[in-house]
């Protein structure tokens, strides 16, 4: 077992939390339509966990033995390249989940995952996310069913930076992070971001996002409200 997953508490959560786990994974994509039993089952085992902002909560290279998913807060996941600068993968807010490549693989951890700011974490063993999905059929469906949908997005991303220019890819980036419905002229708001996490997201400089952000702004696709881009919700 890592340092990092060593830091989860050893005491499953308490009967008085369950509802809040349930309520928890039920507005997860993967476990949406699981069954209610099968929900129970899984809070039940779940692990709570606190973690400051800018706190490793699972490092590349790593033995992994427990996936997360996020109650409060943000992340970033990160590799270093070869001369050792960090580049972000992917930005992960409440409701999103990590470390699951590893209860399959028992391969080391493929990237680390850091705190953007503070995080409350429900963790879940491998030995009994497994059990778990030998016993319910309709929980292994939505696992691959969420699996499949994160090679689908892998295999867009790998296709942007192949044939699209750095605007379209800075736009399919934003429309991707947007979420949450404003009432602002059907549009949706992105979490925060810096052109530099763009840049790294999308595998250029920050100076060229910087261009195209302009660029986006000119066009009145893009418009800005603090540290957030409002994006068309029809895209």
């Amino acid at each position: 077992m890592s340092a990092s997953d060593r830091e989860v508490d050893k005491v499953s959560m308490a009967q008085s939390q369950k509802p809040d786990a349930i309520s928890s994974l039920r507005a997860i994509p993967m476990f949406a339509s699981v069954s209610t039993e099968a929900l129970e089952s899984i809070a039940s085992l779940l692990i709570e966990r606190s973690f400051p902002k800018h706190k490793t909560i699972v490092e590349e290279g790593a033995p992994g033995d427990y996936m997360y998913i996020i109650v409060e807060g943000r992340v970033k996941v990160t590799k270093l390249s070869g001369d050792g600068r960090e580049k972000i993968l992917e930005l992960l807010d409440v409701g999103d989940f990590f470390g699951e490549m590893s209860l399959f693989d028992e391969a080391p951890r493929s990237a680390s995952v850091k705190g953007l700011s503070d995080v409350r974490i429900l963790a879940l063993a491998r030995k009994d996310f497994l059990r778990l999905l030998a016993r319910s059929p309709d929980l292994a469906l939505s696992v691959i069913q969420e699996l499949t949908r994160r090679l689908r997005q892998v295999d867009e991303q790998a296709s942007s930076l192949s044939f699209q220019r750095v605007k379209e890819r800075t736009m399919g980036l934003l429309v991707r992070l947007a979420r949450e419905e404003q009432g602002q002229e059907g549009r949706r708001r992105t979490p925060v971001l810096t052109h530099q996490q763009i840049a790294d997201m999308i595998g250029t400089s920050r100076e060229t996002v910087t261009r195209a952000i302009k660029g986006l702004k000119s066009d009145g696709w893009l418009e800005q409200d603090g540290k957030h881009y409002l994006v068309p919700a029809e895209d």
